[in-house]
């Protein structure tokens, strides 16, 4: 092969990975994030029985309903911080959200959660991070 035809290579591969991108960026071609599908949003209520909040992976909480324990994924913990979200062990919330694979878990990504009086918002209607993007306010 010759440099010429490498580069011409290169340049095509460099094409086609950045539209993957952008096709990704945009979801599943109807104006919502990779993630996160606005069709597949459930609602559960129960008892929060964990909070992690991890450097890498965000805020994690286990969420038992009657009938499961659910994974609910907040997004970043500076997140809940700057908008003085706190949720604790034993609260009942209620939450939305669609399920999504995340490091090969099950795991709820978390649109809203409704505790008492308060409603914490983390992503808009569409899905969209409030912490990025498009979402952030």
């Amino acid at each position: 092969m010759t440099i010429k035809e490498a580069a011409v290579l290169l340049g095509v591969a460099s094409m086609a990975v950045a539209l993957t991108a952008g096709v990704a960026a945009q979801g599943r071609g109807r104006g919502e994030p990779a993630n996160y599908s606005v069709a597949a949003e459930t609602t559960v209520k129960g008892t929060v029985e964990d909070v992690k909040a991890g450097p890498n992976q965000g805020t994690h909480v286990m969420l038992k309903t009657s009938d499961t324990t659910l994974e609910l994924a907040l997004g970043p913990s500076w997140y809940q911080t700057d908008k003085k979200y706190v949720i604790a062990k034993g609260d009942q919330v209620d939450v939305i959200g669609a399920k999504s694979t995340v490091e090969g878990r099950e795991v709820l990504l978390v649109r809203e959660i409704k505790k008492g009086s308060e409603t914490m918002t983390f992503r808009d209607a569409k899905g969209f991070p409030m912490w990025a993007g498009r979402g952030r306010q």
